[in-house]
């Protein structure tokens, strides 16, 4: 009899929240049909396409499609981790995105306790509009200045070394040693005044009555960036670690790809690029190996985003979900 008031209960509550739901829609009818638009469009080109992943346990015939085509299980798994380009390619991928987390991450958040300290206001201005510009270059672009600047013949640098000692310097570029310190810190430097406007944002909705009341209190600036500004804009930092941390098994191709050549190979090829030559560029793609590959980075990044977001919840109140 329990059960049976419970499950009535239950489908009374449902009914309920369906008959709101119902009066809420007719009520704000405009609203709903400005959401059809975003809707179809995440149902579309998000959702659809991940009825593609199923690609990876098969075996793709031409004739018979993605549904058709037979089963194989996880063969391509098996084989992607028993290539000889799997330890390469996650290693490739993890030292650049460690490397960009722990250089990159810092710098947007100490630019905007920076720059909130200045008090000029127009040359403040000034300088957030410089430092946001690089932002808005394109990929192709910025590799393309790094080429003409580095470039050992006829860059900036080459033309310099040259003009100085009468002989020109090695090639930068073709060096894989060098390929992950250009790749991270000219992404830096194209990101750091853009990613600050978050942290600009949370330190503008700190009360000035905290900072007036410091100052009476005879805290220096400093001491009050450390005690004032900071803390506000943890939760941020936090919130934005853990997201940056999710895409830690994902960087993008096209940058990788424009700088990559034969000689800096070793070090630059990471999943993505890999992935681009296996399903796209092969003489033979390989669609459900490449499926596969994608389908394991997607999987590790969720288990990655989950264990940080797990732990910053349970060491603070701050957390994805």
């Amino acid at each position: 009899m329990n059960n049976i008031a419970a499950a009535t209960r239950s489908y009374t509550i449902r009914s309920s929240a369906g008959r709101k739901l119902g009066r809420r829609i007719l009520r704000h009818w405009q609203i709903y049909i400005f959401l059809l638009l975003p809707v179809a469009y995440l149902l579309l080109f998000h959702y659809y396409p991940m009825t593609g992943v199923q690609l990876a346990f098969k075996v793709f015939d031409y004739k018979k499609g993605i549904w058709g085509s037979p089963w194989i299980g996880f063969d391509n798994f098996v084989k992607f981790f028993h290539s000889h380009m799997f330890r390469r390619v996650v290693l490739n991928t993890i030292s650049i995105s460690f490397y960009s987390i722990f250089a990159g991450f810092p710098i947007p958040i100490l630019f905007a306790l920076l720059l909130n300290s200045f008090r000029h206001e127009r040359i403040k201005r000034a300088i957030q509009t410089i430092t946001y510009m690089p932002h808005f270059i394109s990929v192709v672009v910025l590799v393309g200045l790094l080429f003409q600047v580095l470039n050992s013949r006829s860059g900036l640098y080459g033309s310099l070394v040259n003009t100085i000692t009468g002989t020109y310097p090695k090639d930068i570029l073709g060096k894989a040693s060098g390929f992950i310190h250009l790749f991270v810190w000219s992404g830096i430097w194209q990101q750091f005044g853009w990613g600050s406007i978050i942290y600009l944002a949370a330190l503008s909705s700190v009360s000035p009555e905290l900072h007036e009341a410091a100052t009476i209190d005879g805290a220096s600036r400093f001491q009050r960036v450390i005690h004032i500004d900071i803390p506000s804009i943890l939760p941020t930092a936090v919130i934005m670690l853990i997201l940056r941390t999710g895409s830690i098994m994902t960087i993008g191709y096209e940058k990788v790809l424009l700088m990559q050549n034969t000689l800096n190979l070793a070090k630059s090829e990471v999943i993505s690029t890999y992935v681009y030559k296996v399903g796209l560029t092969a003489s033979i793609p390989d669609y459900p190996y490449a499926t596969a590959i994608g389908l394991f980075n997607s999987v590790i990044n969720l288990i990655l985003i989950s264990t940080v977001n797990a732990i910053a919840k349970r060491a603070g109140d701050t957390s994805l979900w």
